[in-house]
C-alpha cells in the first residue's frame, strides 16, 4: 500500500510543526515509530457505555477488531461516540439518533483515520452509524454487538419487550405476583448484548448485514457468543483491505441495496422502526427512498422468519438456522444480487450457498409464513401523509375494523387513565393517542404500544386497535397503527379527531379512514392551536426547528444529502 496515498498521511508527514507534534502524540501512547509509521489507520468508533447494556461487552469486541487490524498490517485507534441506550434515556433516545450520527460523522471527518469500524448494537446506535457513515464516506464497516442471551423462567424460553410485556400485563391483573415478578427480572436479561427477539436492535443488525454494511453472517451471532469476537478479528482485517481498495460506503449503500434492505426487513418482519432508520439513512445519500417503497416491496416480498414477536423462536435459534444469509438465499430470485457488500463480493456470491438448518425457523420462500411482507404503508384522510402498520404481529380480525375513537389526548393522560375500571370502552373501541410525534412528544418516543387499557384485560380483552403518531418498541406487538404524517402536533388531522368519531382500518386496501367530512376537517383544523414549545434552546430547539416529519425519516433538514 502506498502511504502517500493514505487519508492520514498529511496528519503526519510533511514539513509542519503538527507534523511532527502529531507524531510525538501517538508516541505518547507508547507506541513505537515503526508499529504505525506509513501504516493505515483504522478508527474503531466505540458506543460501549455502561448506560447502554446493549453495548456493554464492546470494549472486548474492540480488542478483537484491534488484533484483526495489527495483523493485517495496520494501526488501530479506538475513540469513542455517545452511545444511546433504550432502557434509561429521556424522553428517548429518538431524540438524539441524529446527534449521535452527527458525532459519528465529525468524529471521522476530522480525525487522521483511513477507514473506520463501528461498534454498535442498540436500537438507535445501529442507524445512527450508517447515517454518519453515509455522510463521511470513508471506507465503512458496521460491526453490531449481538443479541443477549434468551431468558429463561420456569423453563420456558422469555425475551424481554415482547414476553417482558405479557408478564407486566398478568402483575396488572394481579396473576403474577411481586415475588414473581422479581425473579422474571433477574432471569429475562442474562447477558450483555441487545434485545433477543426482533426488535429494533435485531432488525437494524439484519438490515445493516442486508445493505451490505456488514460481514456476512455477522447481524444474528450471540453477543458472548466467542464467534462474534473471531469474526470482530475478521473484521479488522478487512478493514485494512478495504482502504486500499477504496470501498467507501457510497460503493456500498445504492439503490438496489437500499431495495434489498427493505426486502429482507419484510421477509423477517422487522420492526417498524426500520421504517423511519432507512429513511434517515437513504436520505444521507442520493437514494432517497419513499414510503410507497416499502409498500410495494412488502407487496412481493414473503414473511418467512418465525421468531417473535411476529413468531415463535429467538434470535438465538435464528443464528442457529443460518441467520441473515439463509434468508437472502431465500429472497434472491427477488434481490439485487450483484449489489456489493464490504467483503467486497456480491450478495449473489456471499449467500449462494448459505445453509438453511432449520425450517422452522426461516421457512422457505414456498411455504412462507405470510404471502407478505411484515410491515405496509396506510393511507387516508386521517394520515395524508402515510402511517406505519405491522400487520404479522397484529390480530387478523382487527385488520378491517370499524369502532369508535376513545381520545387520549397526550402521553400523560393515557398513562394516568390506562388502568381505570371507569373507561368508556369495550372490544370496538379505536384507542388514539396525540401528541406523540417529533414535535409533539417531543423527539417521536416509542409511546405508540399504548398498553391493552384493565378493564378490556379484565374482559378477557387481548388485543384492540390502537393509533398513534408515536412509535413503537420492535419487541412490541398489537393491532397498534404507528407513525401517522402529519403528526398531530404540528396540526396533522390526527389532531383534530374526537372520543365517538367513528375510525375505519383495512389492511388489504392500505386504508386508514376518519368518517368526517372533509369540510368538517378543515373547520375543526381552524381552530386548532399549537402547543407551545418544549425547547426554547439548545440542541432540542435544533431538533424543532431543523427535525423532518416520519415519512421523511426525522432526520435535520440541513443533514440530507443534495
Amino acid at each position: 500500500m502506498d502511504p502517500t496515498k493514505l487519508r492520514s498521511y498529511s496528519w503526519f508527514n510533511g514539513k509542519e510543526y503538527y507534523n511532527f507534534s502529531r507524531r510525538a502524540n501517538i508516541r505518547a501512547l507508547g507506541i513505537s515509530r515503526q508499529a504505525f509509521h506509513g501504516k493505515p489507520v483504522v478508527g474503531i468508533c466505540n458506543s460501549f457505555s455502561e448506560l447502554n447494556n446493549c453495548n456493554a461487552h464492546l470494549r472486548i469486541v474492540a480488542d478483537a477488531v484491534k488484533r484483526g487490524v495489527w495483523a493485517a498490517g495496520g494501526f488501530p485507534l479506538e475513540f469513542p461516540v455517545i452511545s444511546l441506550g433504550e432502557q434509561y434515556m429521556k424522553p428517548t433516545t429518538m431524540l438524539f439518533r441524529n446527534l449521535m450520527a452527527m458525532d459519528v460523522e465529525e468524529s471521522v471527518r476530522a480525525n487522521p483515520v483511513d477507514g473506520v469500524v463501528m461498534l454498535c448494537g442498540c436500537d438507535k446506535t445501529t442507524p445512527a452509524m450508517l447515517m454518519g457513515a453515509a455522510s463521511a464516506n470513508v471506507p465503512a464497516l458496521i460491526f453490531t454487538g449481538g443479541p443477549s442471551l434468551s431468558g429463561n423462567y420456569k423453563g420456558k424460553t422469555i425475551g424481554q419487550g415482547t414476553d417482558g410485556r405479557k408478564i407486566f400485563d398478568l402483575f396488572r391483573t394481579g396473576k403474577v405476583s411481586p415475588e414473581e415478578l422479581e425473579e422474571i427480572e433477574g432471569c429475562m436479561v442474562r447477558s450483555s448484548g441487545h434485545c433477543t427477539v426482533m426488535g429494533t436492535a435485531s432488525t437494524m443488525a439484519v438490515i445493516a448485514e442486508a445493505l451490505g454494511m456488514s460481514l456476512p453472517g455477522s447481524a444474528a451471532i450471540p453477543a458472548p457468543d466467542s464467534r462474534r469476537l473471531a469474526l470482530a478479528e475478521m473484521a479488522g482485517r478487512r478493514m485494512v483491505e478495504m482502504i486500499e481498495e477504496g470501498l467507501t460506503p457510497s460503493r456500498v449503500m445504492t439503490k438496489e441495496a437500499f431495495e434489498n434492505a427493505i426486502a429482507v426487513d419484510m421477509a423477517i418482519g422487522g420492526s417498524t422502526n426500520a421504517v423511519v432508520h432507512l429513511l434517515a439513512i437513504a436520505g444521507r445519500t442520493p437514494h432517497k427512498l419513499v414510503l410507497q417503497d416499502f409498500d410495494d416491496i412488502s407487496r412481493r416480498t414473503p414473511f418467512l422468519v418465525n421468531v417473535r414477536p411476529s413468531g415463535e423462536h429467538m434470535m438465538e435459534d435464528f443464528f442457529y438456522a443460518g441467520g441473515v444469509p439463509a434468508v437472502m438465499r431465500e429472497l434472491l430470485p427477488n434481490l439485487h444480487g450483484d449489489a456489493l457488500t464490504v467483503n467486497g463480493k456480491t450478495i449473489a456470491e456471499n449467500v449462494a450457498d448459505a445453509p438453511n438448518h432449520n425450517h422452522d425457523v426461516i421457512r422457505l420462500a414456498s411455504n412462507p409464513i405470510y404471502a407478505e411482507g411484515g410491515t405496509v404503508i396506510l393511507r387516508g384522510n386521517l394520515s395524508p401523509n402515510g402511517a406505519v402498520f405491522k400487520q404479522t404481529a397484529a390480530s387478523p380480525h382487527l385488520c378491517s375494523h370499524t369502532g369508535p375513537a376513545f381520545v387520549f389526548e397526550s402521553y400523560q393522560e393515557m398513562h394516568d387513565s390506562i388502568d381505570s375500571m371507569d373507561l368508556p370502552i369495550d372490544a370496538n373501541t379505536v384507542l388514539v393517542m396525540k401528541g406523540g410525534g417529533p414535535h409533539g412528544a417531543p423527539g417521536f418516543p416509542e409511546w405508540g404500544h399504548i398498553p391493552m387499557p384493565k378493564v378490556l384485560l379484565e374482559q378477557g380483552v387481548s388485543d384492540c386497535v390502537r393509533i398513534s403518531d408515536a412509535r413503537m418498541s420492535g419487541t412490541s406487538f398489537g393491532t397498534v397503527v404507528l407513525h401517522v404524517s402529519p403528526e398531530s402536533g404540528i396540526g396533522g388531522p390526527l389532531a383534530i379527531v374526537q372520543t365517538g368519531d367513528l375510525i375505519t382500518l383495512d389492511v388489504a386496501t392500505r386504508c386508514l379512514h376518519l368518517h368526517l367530512t372533509d369540510e368538517e376537517i378543515a373547520a375543526r383544523l381552524s381552530t386548532w392551536k399549537p402547543a407551545p414549545p418544549h425547547y426554547t434552546r439548545g440542541y432540542g430547539k435544533l431538533f424543532l426547528d431543523h427535525v423532518t416529519q416520519a415519512h421523511l425519516g426525522c432526520d435535520f433538514d440541513f443533514l440530507q444529502a443534495e
